[in-house]
């Protein structure tokens, strides 16, 4: 990687899924959702304006479609430091099919007709609301697949962020997915293709060593019976042995999400996804933001000593989502 001076540059990138707040233990929230979560985003804008960071907000139709809420983030959005993505949530996103359990949760599990009509909704709202059509978009509860990406083109989104990589469920998975940038195939999305229409940036996700692929290989192994018994994956994660760590202040701790970029960057990333929801601005079920301190403090206090610890030691570039991708694509990104 081509250096400035002393210090790598580095593309920094924080995503914010702009969404409804509940008790994730009930059901689905459908019409009528709460989104008081979103006053507290003057304040924490107002704190990403002064680390010099340009959000993305991935705003879902529960907050498209409040008035309230609309004008709340307009307070920043007509800066001009900041974009508006969409964020397909298929729970509080009409048009309503009937009740949504866990499976139908997860866009890729829908009918594709379901999925289309949906995102035309959405589309449409944060138009009206925001005066844009989004060029980005994220999937509720991440997962991609080729009728997502087939529908992102028709409403001419050019990057796409649903990869969550080594992350994978009973509904979904997002194994083998490429942990760096990539032109993803239209029939295969987690893998690479030829096309140049839609490109995918993944969130950052890695471990506490470098052999990404191995690590996961035995995080994964250690997960599940019959070697699940030893709790070796706890084991390694209170030794530091093995740790799977995420770039969201929300899911780890300062100094991990330290490591993780200091690892990642080591290996020739030339760019840091951070991510987040606004909903943890608020409330928060993870004991991670438990004690005296609010989710809100927690969060923004973790997110500054990053970012300042980060701009010490790297030459940072801050961009939204869609400024990183037109950069990156002209990087020359290995394919792994």
């Amino acid at each position: 990687m081509s250096e400035k001076g002393s210090k790598t540059p580095i593309i920094f990138v924080l995503s914010i899924d702009t969404e409804e707040e509940w008790d994730w233990s009930g059901p689905f929230p459908q019409q009528n959702a709460n989104v008081e979560n979103i006053d507290k985003l003057p304040a924490f804008h107002s704190i990403c304006e002064g680390l010099g960071i340009r959000p993305t907000y991935f705003v879902d139709y529960a907050v498209s479609d409040n008035a309230n809420a609309v004008a709340k983030m307009q307070t920043f959005t007509a800066k001009g430091n900041c974009e508006i993505g969409a964020h397909l949530h298929p729970w509080c996103n009409p048009p309503y099919f009937g009740e949504v359990g866990e499976a139908e949760s997860h866009v890729v599990n829908l009918p594709a007709e379901q999925v289309s009509q949906k995102l035309d909704v959405l589309m449409a709202s944060l138009e009206s609301g925001f005066g844009i059509k989004p060029k980005s978009f994220r999937t509720g509860r991440w997962g991609i697949d080729k009728k997502i990406m087939a529908l992102l083109i028709q409403s001419g989104i050019n990057v796409d962020s649903s990869v969550y990589p080594f992350y994978k469920n009973e509904y979904f998975s997002c194994g083998g997915a490429s942990t760096l940038p990539y032109w993803p195939d239209l029939n295969d999305p987690l893998h690479h293709g030829s096309q140049d229409t839609l490109y995918e940036l993944p969130v950052t996700v890695g471990f506490n060593r470098t052999q990404f692929a191995l690590a996961n290989q035995i995080h994964t192994a250690f997960a599940k019976p019959p070697l699940s018994w030893t709790r070796f994956n706890g084991l390694a994660w209170h030794t530091h042995l093995l740790r799977k760590t995420y770039l969201c202040p929300e899911l780890s701790s300062t100094q991990d999400m330290l490591t993780l970029c200091d690892t990642v960057i080591k290996k020739g990333y030339p760019v840091l996804h951070m991510y987040m929801h606004s909903s943890s601005l608020l409330v928060n079920q993870d004991d991670l933001l438990g004690g005296e301190n609010t989710p809100f403090n927690f969060i923004s206090d973790a997110i500054t000593k990053v970012v300042t610890q980060l701009k010490s030691t790297y030459d940072i570039e801050f961009c939204t989502i869609s400024e990183a991708a037109s950069k990156l694509q002209k990087m020359d990104i290995p394919v792994i």
